[in-house]
């Protein structure tokens, strides 16, 4: 049992899986964010465009 414990507080491969987890939700948090914020400006140009056009 004192085996089991010694290599199972030395093993590192959960704790690297979780930081690759942690840092792949965090990019797609900026990309949804940057995503959001520059959808909403894509959506004003085609916006004044579009009445532009009509007129």
């Amino acid at each position: 049992m004192s085996r089991f414990v010694t290599r199972f507080l030395k093993d590192e491969a959960g704790a690297t899986a979780i930081e690759y987890g942690l840092i792949a939700a965090l990019i797609a948090v900026v990309i949804i964010g940057s995503v959001g914020l520059a959808g909403g400006a894509v959506d004003a140009t085609f916006q004044s465009i579009a009445s532009a056009l009509a007129t």
